[in-house]
């Protein structure tokens, strides 16, 4: 099932401390970027990727592009304030009407195809769903450094992207945030506000969000199980 994928990239990664966009580090001499794009490259069912990006790496950017013969970036755009502002403006740029549209991190390089297709369907027949995997570690809900009490797992999941939706659904979610002034730590969280049941389609704990340095080295460790496996 045909898809577009946005993928926000105008984020400085100040956590990382590397002094330029986090995207424009390398793992194993390729661009944390250009290792998302080259999933969505590769999949047949992609029919195009709309990156929002900061103008001071447009230069950057479509050298990048160009040298990694990166074909299926079918928009540019300017990024806005926060995230959900710059997904808003690739939103815009959407070609298609009530298709299923993704947003995922462009510091997200392991996603897997087979895992985006089922994401696709789910999202294609209820409107919204998202990848997540079962918390593992102990949650504590603390209070000035001190636990107030300890949160009963079961039921928490840690939500990664690529999350996925309708085009109308992720729209009207937009729109009713932007009514409402309300900014949210992801587009499922504005999808929840309409309200709107958002699906789980369970992930890998190999799916991580390149943050700090010290993702860096579990990047490479991943990286190197991968090519054990082909």
């Amino acid at each position: 099932m045909a898809y577009e994928v946005i993928i926000p990239a105008a984020g400085q990664g100040k956590r990382m401390g590397a002094g330029k966009n986090k995207l424009l580090l390398e793992l194993n001499d390729v661009p944390v970027l250009i290792h998302t794009l080259r999933v969505f490259e590769q999949d047949p069912q992609c029919e195009g990727m709309i990156l929002a990006i900061s103008p001071e790496d447009e230069e950057s950017f479509r050298k990048l592009l160009k040298q990694y013969k990166i074909q299926k970036v079918s928009k540019l755009v300017y990024g806005g304030k926060e995230r959900q502002h710059s997904v808003y403006n690739g939103l815009e740029e959407a070609a298609g009407t009530d298709d299923v549209i993704l947003v995922h991190d462009g510091a997200r390089p392991f996603i897997d195809i087979k895992l985006i297709h089922e994401l696709v369907e789910v999202a294609k027949e209820y409107g919204a769903a998202v990848v997540a995997v079962p918390v593992k570690d102990t949650i504590k809900r603390v209070h000035h450094n001190e636990v107030v009490e300890t949160v009963d797992r079961s039921s928490l999941w840690a939500i990664q992207t690529p999350q996925a939706f309708r085009i109308s659904v992720l729209k009207e979610a937009h729109m009713r945030a932007q009514e409402t002034d309300f900014l949210g730590t992801d587009e499922a969280s504005l999808v929840e506000r309409l309200p709107y049941p958002v699906k789980i389609v369970e992930g890998s704990y190999d799916n991580i969000k390149l943050t700090t340095k010290e993702d860096l080295y579990f990047a490479e460790a991943i990286l190197r199980k991968t090519k054990g496996e082909k």
